[in-house]
């Protein structure tokens, strides 16, 4: 494959919210690829995971699915867990202090994030390390020196740390390390290329460059990806709010929670979340906005090649057919109530208030139960806000369509 045709795959799903900046790391990945070419090498890839929980989301894959691409292209991916950067949390886009962790709760999910990762990535072709291989080796003197490249101003322009500031709220000095213990990283690990979300660019594009040259080494390429928003379409996926689509359940269940995400967001789940080429996104988007392709024709098959990513093709066909025998052949009911959503109702509150269940308890029992299912697709929180419209069946026989 010619060079520029890597970085136009390389490139899918990137934002920097600079246009400048993205043209500048473009020209970087083409004159690195350039040079690996040159040199008969290839790049040296990685990305960090941070196993603060243990279990992940799709969101989770985004930068997994580019790591993918390198792979496929014949590059060194490394698949970085940060069971040192885990101790501290990063406090990009958090407005509070996050709990320490002990290195014994971050070991214990870190051994399921590597099982999960291998849903995308090629285990063969995957070197796993641990951050502490490095960063525990560092003395005094060494963070003195990592310190002195960085002023506390630039700490402050980023928003989480500037509004807690602005609010008198409490920033303690170790939140500072993160940044510089993730820029260290890239320098260990002599890489070619960073891959992370938007919430990682600074950490990325000015600590890890700015540590690596002033080790002279050169600096690394950030390939910062889009934050694919949750099955509301609109908020950064988080299990904790309960927009999200698990790894770990079913290609049933997957498949229903992607054809509960609006039609706006379809695009982004697109780009960040499939094994489309970027021509094929750009058909696929182009058949949405001229309405060559029917919005439910391509939600169906954006939901048919998620679940296929994840699961199998076999196991897509399957989730697609049942969803097909319950909404498109009436296994539904032709006629039931509708309710209208009002805004900031739980899941919890929809069901009590829309009489599907006799009381919280119960609703409660239900979802525990897994008996709760919006557009076929599970609901597992029960103070999670309700996702949106669709169809909501509560056991085997009571359904009601939210508006």
């Amino acid at each position: 494959m010619k060079i520029a045709e890597q970085v136009e795959i390389l490139m899918q799903g990137t934002e920097y919210g600079d246009e400048k900046l993205r043209q500048t790391m473009a020209r970087e990945l083409h004159e690195r690829l350039a040079e690996a070419e040159k040199e008969d090498r290839p790049l040296r890839v990685y990305c960090g995971y941070d196993p603060r929980t243990a279990d992940l989301h799709i969101g989770h894959t985004v930068t997994m699915r580019k790591l993918r691409q390198f792979q496929d292209l014949g590059h060194e991916v490394t698949f970085l867990i940060g069971t040192y950067t885990s101790l501290i949390g990063d406090p990009s886009d958090k407005d509070k202090l996050r709990p320490l962790l002990t290195h014994e709760q971050v070991m214990d999910n870190a051994r399921t994030y590597a099982r999960q990762a291998f849903r995308v990535l090629d285990e063969k072709k995957t070197t796993i390390r641990y951050n502490h291989e490095w960063l525990s080796e560092l003395k005094f003197a060494d963070l003195i020196k990592l310190g002195s490249n960085f002023t506390i101003q630039q700490f402050l322009t980023r928003e989480a740390f500037r509004n807690r500031f602005d609010k008198d709220d409490a920033l303690y000095l170790h939140e500072f390390f993160y940044a510089i213990m993730q820029g260290y990283d890239a320098y260990a690990l002599k890489t070619d290329v960073q891959v992370g979300g938007t919430d990682q660019l600074f950490n990325i594009v000015t600590a890890g460059r700015k540590i690596m040259t002033a080790f002279d080494a050169k600096p690394n390429i950030g390939i910062i990806m889009a934050i694919l928003p949750g099955t509301d379409g609109v908020i950064k996926m988080s299990k904790s709010l309960g927009n999200h689509i698990p790894l770990n359940s079913t290609a049933e269940d997957m498949y229903g929670k992607v054809m509960s995400v609006p039609d706006a967001a379809m695009p982004q789940y697109a780009r960040l979340v499939t094994r489309w080429l970027p021509s094929e996104v750009t058909a696929f988007e182009h058949g949405l906005a001229t309405g060559g392709l029917h919005p439910r024709d391509a939600k169906m098959k954006l939901a048919h090649e998620i679940a296929a990513t994840y699961y199998s093709e076999p196991e897509a066909n399957k989730a697609q057919e049942a969803f097909i025998r319950l909404f498109q052949q009436k296994e539904l009911p032709d006629e039931m109530p509708e309710y209208a959503l009002k805004a900031g109702q739980t899941v919890l509150d929809v069901l009590v208030d829309a009489s599907l269940v006799t009381s919280k308890n119960e609703g409660r029992r239900m979802i525990d139960q897994k008996g709760v299912r919006l557009n076929g697709a599970v609901l597992e929180k029960f103070d999670a806000p309700f996702p949106g419209p669709g169809v909501l069946q509560v056991g085997k026989r009571r359904f009601v369509r939210v508006q």
